[in-house]
C-alpha cells in the first residue's frame, strides 16, 4: 500500500462516494441491511461493487486513501464488502489485515474525529473484527469514547456498537480467536470452543 499523505483539498473518487451513498444512505441512518445475512443484499452488493472490492484487494484503489472520505469507503469495501459478497468462504475475510492497517492509520493521525459518529462506528469495525488482543482492546477504547459522544436518535445505536465490541473482545480475550470462524477457515476447535458455540450469542 502507499503511504496516506496529508488529505488532498480535491474531490473523493466518484466510485468512493458511491460506495458511502450506498452503505449510509441520503441521511445516515441505521439500515436493517447491515448487521443480517440477506442473500438478496448480498447479491446486489457483489452486483453493483464486486470489481471494486477486487481492486481493493489487489490494492489499486489506494489513492482513494488521499482523502477522509475516499479512506472511510476503503474500509467499507475491505472489512463489510467482502463479507457480504463472499460470505461463508475464507475469502470473507481477506481484507480485514488492509482494512486494520487503513483504520489504524487513520486513528493514530486523529482524523477518525472528523466523521460524523454514525461513519466512525464502520472505521473502528476492524479493530472489533481483528483476532488480536490489543486491537481489540483499542476496539473497546474507540466504541466507549464514542458512545460518550453520543447525543439524539443515534445514541441508543452507538451504544449497542459498544455492547458488541466489548463481546468480541472477551471471546478473542478468551480463545485468541473467533471460534465461530473456525469451520469455514479449516480450523480445528478445541474442546472449550466447541462447548462454547453450543451458547445462544457465541457466533456474529
Amino acid at each position: 500500500m502507499i503511504p496516506s499523505p496529508a488529505f488532498h483539498a480535491g474531490p473523493t473518487p466518484d466510485a468512493a462516494e458511491e460506495v458511502l451513498r450506498f452503505w449510509f444512505g441520503p441521511e445516515d441512518v441505521d439500515r436493517p441491511e447491515w448487521f443480517r445475512k440477506s442473500a438478496a443484499f448480498d447479491a446486489e452488493v457483489d452486483l453493483r461493487f464486486g470489481l471494486e472490492v477486487e481492486a481493493a484487494l489487489r490494492g489499486r484503489l489506494d489513492a482513494w486513501r488521499r482523502t477522509l472520505d475516499g479512506s472511510l469507503a476503503l474500509v467499507i469495501l475491505l472489512d463489510q464488502f467482502t463479507r457480504n459478497i463472499r460470505r461463508g468462504t475464507p475469502e470473507a475475510f481477506a481484507g480485514d489485515a488492509q482494512a486494520l492497517a487503513i483504520a489504524r492509520e487513520l486513528v493514530g493521525q486523529g482524523h477518525d474525529i472528523g466523521l460524523p459518529p454514525l461513519r466512525r462506528s464502520f472505521l473502528y469495525l476492524p479493530f472489533e473484527h481483528a483476532e488480536d488482543r490489543a486491537a481489540q482492546e483499542e476496539s473497546v477504547r474507540l466504541y466507549t469514547a464514542l458512545a460518550a459522544e453520543a447525543v439524539g436518535p443515534q445514541a441508543r445505536t452507538l451504544a449497542e456498537t459498544l455492547d458488541y465490541a466489548v463481546r468480541h473482545r472477551e471471546i478473542v480475550a478468551r480463545f485468541g480467536r473467533f471460534p465461530h470462524r473456525n469451520e469455514v477457515l479449516g480450523r480445528a476447535s478445541t474442546a472449550e470452543e466447541i462447548e462454547f458455540l453450543k451458547q445462544p450469542g457465541s457466533r456474529f
